[in-house]
Order: C-alpha cells, then structure tokens, then sequence
C-alpha cells in the first residue's frame, strides 16, 4: 500500500466544487482537507503502487481550478 499526499493550491475561491470533484476522481483518494497556509487542500490517497499516486495527481491537475501540487509519498 502507498500512502500519499497531494498539497493543492487553487487558482478560485470556489473550494467546495473543487472538493468534491477530487474526492471523485478515484476510488484510492482518502480524503481532501480545505486547509488554511500555503496550499488550500490536502489530499490523501491510498493505493497499490506509484504509478497510480501519478495518475491521481494527474486527475487533479485536470481539474479547473487548479494551479498546481506538489506529491508527497510516506516512507513507513
């Protein structure tokens, strides 16, 4: 199992949509926090390999709204 997490900043104020369209993007997406700081959600994933943490940060990217992430995988 590889868990992740995907910092997210968004280019609008419209947090509530963009929640809930990462949410659906796949089934190995935990959660998506609205956090307060540098990034406006954290998103947790989990799943099989690495690859698929690229494929989901590839699904957020395609969101509109979007401006950019940074992927951080845990180690333990």
């Amino acid at each position: 199992m590889v868990t992740s997490y995907v910092m997210v900043k968004a280019s609008t104020g419209d947090v509530d949509r963009l929640r809930e369209e990462m949410l659906s993007l796949d089934e190995g997406v935990r959660s998506v926090s609205i956090v307060a700081g540098d990034v406006d959600f954290v998103v947790k994933t989990e799943v099989d390999s690495p690859g698929e943490v690229k494929e989901i940060a590839a699904g957020i990217h395609g969101v509109d709204g979007i401006e950019d992430t940074q992927t951080y995988m845990a180690m333990d």
